[in-house]
């Protein structure tokens, strides 16, 4: 069920308020599953009956890249062990979730893992449509910067219309980063997710503007009147006034952009879809 962007919020602070805390929670009713198998994170969300996260868990790991899976075998492990670690927390063993997959690749790129990993799929989505069903959004696009590839859905009164991906994403602004300080891919990744630090943003910007040529050639044609962003770039401080200035509109920051798409997956399970 769509939620407002008030309600969303909520859910998101209390998501990450309980990510990878595993000490047990009892959870009455059914609930729902997503998993979300990112560029450079795997996120694992169950929700209860009535929406409300009840476990969150992610692993930084490079499993999947611009829509393919680049450690088969390790995203398998990874999605197991959130799993095992989130049944523990729920007291009860999880055999269903939800997942999706970039706009324009193959859904059998998460669908696989998925099973592999011994879950049955009960709802798979591209990433920015799933957040788009989430939240009650008319005129607007939703933008999901992940760590290989930028993702858009445009929603019309409640529906999506059009959605794509390109490459372009977290991964490139690690890769400016570790060129300029002559440091490790690894090192970049850290040295990105360093809060409020905004040297980062006046050398990456070139990047960012990538990303807002990648969604006004999405969004062109549409009636969009907003920018709502998702995705674990977008946690890079500074981020959404670089976009609102290359696209002249207002642009929504999620205070935790890294945690929406995986609730939202989440959510999409709870409508069978």
């Amino acid at each position: 069920m769509p939620v407002t962007w008030e309600e969303c919020r909520r859910r998101l602070e209390k998501a990450a308020l309980i990510l990878n805390r595993e000490e047990p929670v009892a959870v009455q009713g059914p609930i729902s599953v997503g998993i979300d198998l990112g560029t450079a994170d795997v996120v694992l969300m169950v929700l209860d009956a009535a929406g409300e996260p009840v476990a969150a868990f992610l692993e930084w790991a490079e499993v999947v890249r611009d829509g393919v899976v680049v450690d088969y075998p390790g995203a398998i492990d990874i999605v197991r062990d959130l799993t095992a670690k989130a049944s523990r927390r729920i007291g009860r063993e999880i055999t269903r979730a939800a997942t999706s997959f970039p706009p324009g690749t193959d859904p059998k790129l998460s669908t696989n893992i998925l099973e592999a990993a011994w879950l049955e799929v009960s709802g798979v989505l591209d990433e920015p449509s799933c957040v788009a069903r989430l939240l009650e959004l008319d005129k607007a696009a939703v933008v999901d910067i992940g760590g290989g590839t930028t993702g858009t859905a445009v929603v019309q009164g409640g529906k999506v219309v059009f959605s794509a991906d390109e490459p372009t994403g977290g991964r490139h602004v690690s890769l400016v980063l570790a060129g300029h300080y002559d440091i490790s891919f690894d090192e970049a990744e850290k040295l990105k997710r360093t809060p409020g630090n905004r040297e980062i943003l006046s050398l990456v910007r070139p990047t960012i503007q990538r990303v807002g040529d990648i969604v006004a050639r999405h969004i062109r044609g549409h009636d969009v009147e907003r920018i709502i962003l998702s995705g674990g770039t977008c946690c890079l401080a500074g981020v959404a006034d670089v976009l609102a200035a290359e696209l002249g509109l207002p642009v929504t920051l999620p205070s935790q952009p890294l945690l929406l798409t995986p609730l939202a997956i989440a959510a999409l399970a709870g409508d069978g879809i």
